[in-house]
This record gives C-alpha cells, structure tokens and sequence, in this order.
C-alpha cells in the first residue's frame, strides 16, 4: 500500500512539468537553435521538426539517461563529409540494438513453435511465419522511431499520459509478459544442459544453473557497449551455425520451401495446423520487445533538436532493423524445414524403431502406437540425434543453449527499462535479476522437481499463449503515441499505419479469444469457464480503455492544435486552398472530428 502514494507524488511532480503547447502555424524554415528557457522545471521541450511544433513530451536531461541501464556510454555517430544517402561507417554506428532486439524472436518459444510447424503442417505455415516477421518489423519500426523522435522509450511515455491505476495494471500486464518470456527461456536452457551432458544434468539442475550464469553475462556491459553487443552477436552466429549445420544435414526440398513461404495456402489442413499458425503469431510477436527496442535506440547519441539527424536515425535504425529480422528468420526458417522434411507425417512407432536400432537411451520416449509424432524442444535434439547422429543432437543443444541465454539478458534489460519507466523506480541490476529470476525460476523449478520433462515442455504452450494475451498492451500504446502529432510531430504515423495497426489489433484480440476458447474448453470445469468468462470481460475491458483513450487523445490533440496540415491524408489535399479562411479550418476540423469518431465506433464495436 505504501507503493501507491509514492507512484502518486511522484508521478505529480513530473507531471506538472509535462503540457500540449499549441504549435503556431506549419513553416518550412530551420527551427531557431537558440531556444531559451521553456518551463518552469528548466527542462527544454522536444522539438525535432522544421514545423516549430513542439512535443507533448519534453526530453530528458542526458545525464538520466547515461545513468539507467545499458546507457553507460553513448555511441556517437560520425559525420558524413560527402553527405550521401547512405554511409556503411553511419549504419555500423548505428547497428546493435537492432540485433539485440532480433533475439526476442530466436527465444526457445520460437523454436518450439518453428519445430511443432514443420512437424505438423509440413512447409504450409512458412508464409505465417513470414508475415509474422514482417509486421513485427513495422512494430519494431515504430517503437524505434518513439525512442529517437522523444528520447524517451514506451515506458516512460506510458508513465507521462496514463493516470495511476491503468499505468499499474499496464505496468503489471507487462511484467506478466516478460516473466512468461523469462520462464521459457529457462526451460530451453534446462533442456540444453540436459542433453548436452547426456542426462547427467538433471533439468532441475540446469534451472538452478541458469540462475548464475545469467548474473555473470549481465556484467558484461561493464566493459562497454560495443562489446555487449558484440557478444549478442556472437551468440545469434552460434545459433545461426548450429541451426544451418541441422539444416545442411538434412537437406530439404527448396522448391517445397519456396512455395511453402510465399504461396498462402493450406492444403489439408485442419484444427491441428490452424492453432498452430496462430501460435506462430503469438510466439514471433512479442509485447515486451517493442518497450525493449525503444529504449536500446537511445544509445545513440541523436540531436534532437536537428530534424535531418533524426530522419537519419530512423533510417539507418529502420535499416538495422530490417538486416537483423532477415537473419533471425533465416535461422527460424532452418528449424521449420529441418523438422519439416525430416518428421512431418511420421508416427510414434516408425521413430521408436529408429531410435532403438541407433541405440538411444532416449527412444522411451515415443510410445510403441501410430499416432502421429508430437515433438517439443527435447524430442527434437533427440529426434536429430536417434536420425542423423550424435553430432545433430549435441549441435541442437548448443544452439538452444545460445537462444536461451541471449534471450534471457534481453528479458532482464526489458524488465529494467519498463520497471524504471512505469515506476520510477531505479533497482540495481542484481535486485532486477533475482526478482525476475525468482519469479520464473519457482513454477519452473517446481515442475522440473516433481513432473517429467513432458510437462516442463509443455509448459511452452501455455506461455506461447500468455505471450499473445499480453499484445494489445504493447500494441495499443505504441500506436497511440506515435499516431500523435504532439508527441511525433512530422514523423506521425500516416493514414495507412494508421488503419493497419488498428486491423492488426483487432486480429491479435481475435487470436486470443480463440486461444482462450480452446484453452478453456478443454479443461471441462464450470467453475474455471465462470472465472475464464469474468476473466475475459476484464481484459476487453481493459482493452476497450486503452483504445478509448487512444481516440480520447487524438481528439484533445486536435482541439488544442487548430493549425494542424490538412495534407496529412492524401484525399484531403483538394482542400489546401480552402483551410486558408477561418471557415476552411473550421470545415476540416468537423471533417476530422468526424474522421476520429467513425474510427472509434469502429474499434469499439469490433472490440465487443
């Protein structure tokens, strides 16, 4: 209880620093760069466009910034003498958080969910695979630009324009996020440490294992930036390597695999393959990323206050982006195909003969029936090793290993910057860890204890669904506050992120229903359908007041900015001539007003 009223003043405080200045009219002239004092609080408002439209947001002192997590150092980037459109020097100096960002997508969730996909629909989901990819790279975009624009990430920017109650309930969906995250994480490394010492390492074991070698990776900032990152990247190579060499081995049909990845469709597919390609979006999209990316961006040492340093940084940032999702999805593609051409279609039976006449300890594993094969993340490295040999199954488990692990120091950082953001709250990197680590290494622990390895595995699932659960808290904001002239300024969401986000929301609200459905009704239990049902009206609830205020903002900015461009949308164009009288901006603000509303009952009545 004490925690509230702390949050309050001090969220009061900050507050009272944080205002909408209304712009003056849109200019193309260079933004004067002698800016006096602003507010009161001796802070400087954002202002990084050529339009003199300030932010709602004003930016943070360097020194807060340099002194939070990761940001013990900034890298600066190097001037461009030649002033071309792209410099490899400028795109090196931007490359990093990019990459450290792509790990979230190569965590043992994806692997699990990649396997699972081949096994079960062969090439068929590859194009989900890939459209997955693609739109969390437009979401990673976004968060990027929040982070350059305001300096500030998603946190912090949830933590200035959400009231108390909805910012916790925000801040806990979150941590909710990240500890599920964090769990499987840990499974995929007890499982690596299991296979690699042929059992020796008993999976409780290697949980407890997990605990201190992530204290010692976490210190590695300590000797810079550059070298943290380089040591993500070394970890996504082995991941990279290990998971090419299965692939080389077991050598897959291309032109199946072509078609699989740009052809959508699913020929004979059923439920089985249906709630896959939804798993796939839940595993590959996850909500405590985009509040990761937008906090790694501000590393780099960006002039805010000049706009064409801004456009750059988004640019090469977008660039970055694009070169580190492409390998994350050549590694996720090696586990669909390997999986794909070498068990789709197989039984219980045929692989149980298999392992035995390879001499496997493991081929108890595979019941003696001809149901059709189900494998996770420990029946794969034992699959690989009973078909191709021990070599697969040692390699298998390193590359594991490295996918675990990275993803577990990126887990740590996003619990940092969204328990500093949210709360204000500065915990040291030890107290962050053990907090998180306690929470996800208990349940896990438990049932590494007292269950077998199929239960540990199957723990998967379930936070592939939690995972998905927790999107709209990550999306709905990010699409908010970069949809916002006043925090964006120029670099606003256009009509098409616009629309694209929303339908994207309301796909991922769809996904999820259906996984409760699923989930729930295999539990047969009226009690647990009743707290499943109150369950459910709280989370659209809560759903339907972010959006809310999403639209509710929207409409504040547009009343307090009357000089916005009508040239935002490209049919309002024709209009240019017109908003010049008094009555032309009265026309189109009732035309926008209008716009906003009909977007809303939208939202709402799809939401419902």
């Amino acid at each position: 209880m004490k925690l509230l009223p702390y949050l309050r003043s001090g969220r009061s405080e900050t507050s009272a620093n944080f205002h909408i200045t209304p712009p003056s009219i849109p200019t193309y002239q260079e933004p004067p760069h002698d800016v006096g004092d602003d507010d009161a609080g001796g802070a400087s408002v954002i202002r990084t466009t050529h339009t003199h439209i300030p932010s709602v947001f004003q930016q943070k002192p360097d020194d807060d910034a340099v002194n939070s997590t990761y940001f013990d150092q900034r890298i600066l980037v190097p001037e461009d003498q030649n002033q071309s459109w792209f410099s490899l020097r400028k795109l090196w100096a931007f490359t990093g958080p990019g990459f450290l960002m792509s790990i979230a997508y190569l965590d043992p969730g994806n692997i699990e969910s990649d396997l699972q996909s081949g096994a079960k629909a062969e090439f068929k989901l590859l194009w989900v695979l890939l459209g997955a990819t693609v739109i969390g790279l437009l979401l990673q975009r976004l968060a990027a630009r929040l982070g350059v624009v305001t300096g500030m990430h998603l946190a912090e920017v949830c933590n200035h324009h959400y009231p108390n109650v909805p910012r916790i309930i925000l801040w806990l969906m979150v941590e909710l996020a990240i500890i599920g995250s964090d769990m499987q994480e840990v499974i995929g490394c007890a499982i690596a440490f299991n296979l690699l010492s042929s059992g020796r390492i008993p999976l409780w074991g290697g949980v407890l294992i997990t605990i201190i070698d992530t204290f010692f990776f976490l210190f590695l900032d300590k000797y810079g930036l550059r070298k943290l990152e380089a040591f993500f990247g070394l970890l996504i190579t082995i991941m990279a390597i290990t998971f090419g060499y299965e692939y080389v081995a077991v050598g897959p049909n291309q032109a199946n695999l072509l078609k699989g990845m740009f052809v959508p469709y699913c020929e004979g597919c059923g439920p089985v393959q249906l709630a896959q390609a939804v798993g796939i979006v839940g595993a590959v999209i996850m909500p405590h990323n985009i509040y990761l990316h937008s906090a790694l961006v501000k590393s780099r040492e960006v002039d805010r206050s000049s706009r064409n340093e801004v456009k750059e940084a988004n640019k090469y940032f977008f660039i970055e982006a694009c070169l580190a999702l492409f390998v994350s999805f050549l590694i996720n593609v090696f586990v669909v195909a390997v999986f794909a051409e070498a068990f789709y279609g197989r039984t219980n039976s045929e692989v149980f003969t298999v392992c035995n006449q390879a001499g496997s300890p493991h081929s108890q594993l595979f019941p003696q029936n001809n149901d059709t094969l189900e494998v996770d993340i420990y029946k794969g490295g034992v699959l690989l090793g009973c078909f191709f040999g021990p070599a697969a199954l040692y390699i298998w488990a390193v590359g594991i290993l490295a996918a675990g692990q990275s993803s577990t120091m990126t887990g740590t950082y996003s619990g940092q910057f969204v328990m500093e953001g949210f709360l204000n709250l500065r915990w040291s990197r030890f107290a962050r860890v053990l907090l998180t680590r306690s929470l996800a290494i208990t349940p896990t622990l438990l049932v590494a204890i007292f269950q077998d390895i199929q239960h540990l595995t199957g723990m998967n699932d379930f936070l592939n669904v939690l995972q998905s659960l927790q999107l709209p808290f990550a999306l709905i904001p990010i699409l908010t506050f970069t949809s916002l002239p006043s925090v964006m300024n120029e670099f606003v969401n256009g009509l098409v992120t616009k629309v694209g986000g929303g339908l994207l929301i309301l796909m991922v609200c769809c996904i999820n229903l259906y996984f409760v459905v699923i989930y729930v009704t295999a539990l047969h239990s009226v009690w647990l359908y009743v707290v499943a049902a109150l369950l459910c009206v709280s989370y659209l609830t809560f759903v339907g007041y972010l959006v809310g205020r999403r639209f509710h903002q929207s409409i504040v900015t547009l009343a307090v900015t009357p000089n916005l461009r009508i040239s935002e949308f490209i049919w309002w164009s024709k209009f240019k001539t017109i908003i010049r009288s008094q009555e032309g901006l009265v026309q189109e603000k009732l035309f926008r007003f209008g716009f906003i509303q009909a977007q809303m009952f939208l939202c709402i009545f799809v939401t419902l």
